[in-house]
């Protein structure tokens, strides 16, 4: 008698589009995991993978959160029904953290920046960031730290193989 294998169903997630600059441009606050209103062809060109993140960033109007200049390119399949490809889309959050979100905006010198575009259960969803500038010391002085940390570690370890610098 032959067993049955089970599968397990894989779950619709991977990673379309990361904003890697955001991260050494501003200190990251807090994060949110927000939905996004595609229209027509928007999904099928993001599933090609070549959505673009580096200037886009999120405003809130009227109680209402925007994604501006993220750029969705064209389907290639597509004809007369394609989409405009720096569309401002809206972003679906619940309206505590609209509220919550737009009271730290208040505050002063913040910004909310897109950090990554993935798809989880076969829906979209951006990562959202409450960004606050560096300075340029700023982020050298993070350059600094990283490479006294990785310094640290490949002593840590060199000392724990018995091997003598």
């Amino acid at each position: 008698m032959a067993k049955k294998s089970k599968k397990k169903k894989l779950s619709n997630t991977g990673v379309l589009a990361t904003n890697r600059k955001a991260r050494h441009d501003y200190t990251i606050l807090d994060t949110w995991e927000a939905g996004i209103v595609l229209q027509g062809t928007e999904i099928k060109a993001l599933r090609e993978g070549k959505v673009s993140l580096v200037e886009a960033f999120a405003t809130i109007d009227n109680g209402e959160v925007w994604l501006r200049n993220m750029h969705i390119p064209e389907y290639s399949r597509g004809h007369w029904t394609n989409h405009p490809p720096r569309r401002t889309r809206k972003l679906l959050l619940h309206r505590r953290e609209i509220d919550s979100l737009a009271g730290k905006l208040r505050d002063g010198n913040k910004t909310l920046i897109p950090l990554s575009l993935y798809l989880k259960d076969g829906r979209a969803k951006l990562e959202l960031g409450l960004g606050q500038g560096k300075q340029d010391y700023d982020k050298r002085r993070a350059i600094k730290r990283r490479t006294e940390d990785r310094e640290i570690a490949r002593d840590m370890g060199r000392k724990f193989k018995g091997i003598k610098a």
